[in-house]
């Protein structure tokens, strides 16, 4: 039972990242011309990993690549990561990142994939 109703909250949280009206922080990622916006929250950011904003807040991480922020954005609204079919410089690259974003579960569950 449980497991159901922690899948069912990981899907609200994921369609709330989908939700283009209701956030307060804006990170940009990537370099030009590869950029893309998301737009999140700072409680659940707070919560699952970044420091905590009270206003709208623009992040740059131009050193991080859509792809990989995708990556961590699902994981940390949704609990979601797949790198089954990821090369293994993507997940090593990953790996740093999440670590830099004091992802502690993360960086071990990728940690885990290197042993």
């Amino acid at each position: 039972m449980t497991t159901k109703h922690l899948e069912k909250l990981s899907i609200d949280y994921l369609e709330l990242l989908n939700d283009k009206e209701e956030f307060n922080v804006i990170i940009n990622v990537g370099e030009s011309p590869n950029t893309k916006i998301f737009r999140a929250h700072s409680n659940v950011l707070r919560y699952r990993s970044f420091k905590d904003t009270n206003n709208i807040k623009t992040i740059n991480l131009e050193h991080v690549s859509i792809q990989q922020f995708e990556f961590i954005i699902k994981y940390i609204y949704g609990g979601v990561i797949l790198l089954e079919n990821q090369e293994t410089s993507f997940i090593f690259e990953l790996l740093l990142i999440v670590s830099e974003f004091l992802l502690e579960d993360l960086t071990k569950h990728i940690e885990k994939l290197f042993n």
